[in-house]
């Protein structure tokens, strides 16, 4: 079993291509994750839930968020400085309006992302 590294450089983070995204998984706990999403304009990730809750940070760039709770339908525009908590389990759209930089926090860890 690989040991969990307490400190990830910016040069050692595992970069990977998820649904034509640019991705790095950054820090990676026992619990959560830290990943840095690398958007161009056009990126989309259609409507889709997953068990993990999920927490961004806009560093960058323009999105329409979209999210389906049983109290209400969220459609938002994210812009530099905003963030987010989408529950698990809760469908969600992202959709890339101006490239940029958001980080998310998943939790637990998204397998699919390591």
């Amino acid at each position: 079993m690989e040991k969990k590294k307490i400190v990830v450089r910016k040069e050692d983070a595992l970069k990977k291509v998820f649904k034509g995204v640019s991705l790095d998984s950054l820090a990676v706990g026992e619990k959560s994750m830290v990943t840095k999403m690398n958007y161009v304009k056009g990126n989309f990730a259609t409507t889709h839930q997953h068990p993990h809750e999920q927490c961004g940070y806009v560093i960058s760039g323009e999105y329409r968020l979209k999210v389906e709770t049983p109290e209400e339908e969220i459609d938002v525009l994210l812009h530099v400085g905003d963030s987010y908590a989408i529950p698990g389990n809760t469908p969600h759209s992202f959709e890339v309006l101006e490239g940029g930089e958001v980080v998310d926090v998943f939790t637990p860890q998204r397998e699919d992302y390591l």
